[in-house]
């Protein structure tokens, strides 16, 4: 029976896909006498979460002494923009709480269950958890890792290139565009280097589907692009700018701001995203920073586009630098999907 209503809260908190921005995806149930009497979820930042959500649409709040709250995630035991939520659940009369997931949030961890046990009130945790964690897997990433999850994203030619040699160059299709801008909705940063700035004058915007656009991430070492002020990332203040730059630069559009870090290096870059909250991050190269990403083994999974095309010669390869190897890599969860024209092929690193 845990079980049942376990699934639908986690159907539940899916109401607040792209919506919650640096907050988890939540979904509450509230049953009384084996009948489901609130429904609620955590449907927008700053917004009342999931427990207080449900508790809000029950239509006779009578009912809600000594019912059972089943909730995808530990409720919060902290004031943030909203009040805490296991307040709320014992001025409810709630008696039983039953969890799906443990929160890795150290501002909650373990602290709401045991401020409810203290009170009375009857917890169960771990029901259909591996489920409850699928909702948030950047978010668990985050805490538990202590830096953003990370994805290697390209688009390739058969033969492996990405680009004619300093020259912008379109492969995918149409619907393989649209899917891709989709996609990068998913991540809370776009990030790419210099050159791709400075070759393709992208926006690097997604579809307009999240709340909260990503955050678009430029690594420029030199401040090259600087020079370059006519490129949309400067006239297009749709979404925050962060350039890691060492560069000292002034009079920049209000959207924009300069990183300068003591050592320039990928993990010195994850390490300020993650003190800026930016819990994921979608890495679209070019080649280079690609493989500086792989080097520093600080990735988690690769996606390629590859298109019916070939490019040969002295074309971009996809991945490359000057850096020596000596042994390849094996991944995990490979995946293959067709879109449109493109086959996109999927895997992580392991552990």
């Amino acid at each position: 029976m845990h079980e049942t209503y376990m699934a639908q809260a986690i159907a539940e908190a899916r109401n607040g896909f792209r919506q919650t921005y640096t907050n988890p995806l939540v979904g509450a149930i509230i049953v009384k006498n084996n009948r489901v009497i609130a429904r609620g979820a955590h449907l927008q930042y700053g917004h009342e979460h999931a427990e207080k959500n449900a508790i809000l649409h029950c239509k006779v709040p009578e009912e809600l002494a000594n019912s059972t709250l089943y909730v995808t995630l530990e409720p919060c035991h902290h004031t943030g923009k909203q009040p805490p939520c296991t307040q709320a659940i014992v001025e409810a009369g709630i008696k039983k709480v039953v969890v799906g997931q443990l929160d890795p949030n150290p501002l909650v961890a373990g602290k709401g269950l045991a401020f409810l046990k203290s009170q009375g009130i009857e917890v169960i945790a771990g029901i259909l958890e591996k489920e409850a964690r699928v909702l948030n897997p950047h978010y668990n990433f985050y805490y538990e890792h202590q830096r953003p999850y990370v994805v290697l994203k390209q688009a390739v030619s058969l033969d492996g290139k990405i680009a004619v040699l300093g020259k912008r160059t379109a492969l995918t299709d149409d619907e393989t565009n649209r899917f891709v801008h989709d996609e990068r909705d998913n991540y809370q940063a776009i990030l790419v280097g210099a050159d791709t700035v400075l070759i393709d004058n992208p926006r690097l915007l997604g579809m307009g589907t999240s709340l909260y656009p990503p955050v678009r991430v430029i690594l420029d070492e030199a401040g090259r692009i600087f020079d370059k002020r006519e490129l949309q990332i400067f006239t297009d203040g749709s979404a925050p700018i962060f350039i890691f730059s060492n560069r000292k630069i002034s009079d920049l559009p209000s959207h924009v701001k300069v990183i300068d870090l003591p050592e320039f290096s990928i993990a010195n870059i994850l390490q300020a995203l993650y003190e800026k909250k930016i819990q994921s991050v979608y890495v679209e190269g070019g080649a280079q920073v690609h493989d500086a990403f792989l080097e520093s083994s600080l990735w988690d999974e690769m996606i390629s586009y590859v298109t019916p095309k070939v490019i040969g010669g002295n074309g971009r390869a996809a991945i490359s630098s000057s850096r020596q190897v000596d042994q390849t890599q094996d991944l995990a969860e490979f995946s293959v999907q067709t879109i449109g024209n493109n086959v996109r092929l999927s895997a992580k690193r392991r552990s």
